[in-house]
């Protein structure tokens, strides 16, 4: 799906530069999550272990990271209809909160099979969202239908360079 409503660019490889700049541009919209170590398990993997806590990142997911770095890259003109994604977990509340964070409208279109603590997530942060089925040809088919209503901006659940390029912040 890709009428020319979708950041895009022709590689989506990240490089260092694009993550640096990632970085200062989400800094002021995320939380810097701790890494932390437990000698307990350790020694049951005989291996030092490291956990990166995103649950404690806003949002609860580090899928805030990726939808904040594709909204804040928008100039304001493209911004100004707002953003639209298709999913049914954490990356539909990372664009719902993104876009709350920007002030802009987000449009989810969420399949009905959704787990509800999802769907809350994404009224909370203020999403309009739109219901499709499950399957992928039905999500498609309706953030289509509301890009074409809305002109909205899609931001892709996992095919878009600023969502790939998403970064740890120390």
């Amino acid at each position: 799906m890709d009428n020319g409503k979708q950041v895009k660019n022709d590689n989506y490889a990240a490089d260092i530069a694009s993550i640096r700049e990632a970085r200062v541009r989400i800094a002021p919209y995320i939380h810097e999550t701790p890494v932390l170590t437990s000698k307990s398990l350790d020694s049951i993997a005989s291996k030092r272990l490291y956990f990166k806590c995103e649950c404690f990142q806003k949002g609860g997911a580090f899928k805030i990271r990726g939808a904040s770095n594709a909204i804040f890259s928008l100039s304001d003109d493209q911004a100004a209809k707002g953003v639209l994604t298709h999913s049914s977990g954490n990356h539909a509340a990372a664009v719902a909160l993104a876009a709350k964070l920007r002030g802009i409208p987000a449009y989810v279109v969420i399949p009905k099979n959704a787990p509800k603590c999802e769907v809350e997530n994404v009224r909370r942060y203020g999403g309009q969202i739109f219901w499709s089925e499950s399957t992928i040809q039905s999500r498609e088919s309706i953030t289509e239908k509301v890009q074409q209503d809305t002109g909205a901006i899609l931001v892709h659940p996992f095919n878009n360079r600023f969502t790939i390029r998403f970064c740890i912040c120390h």
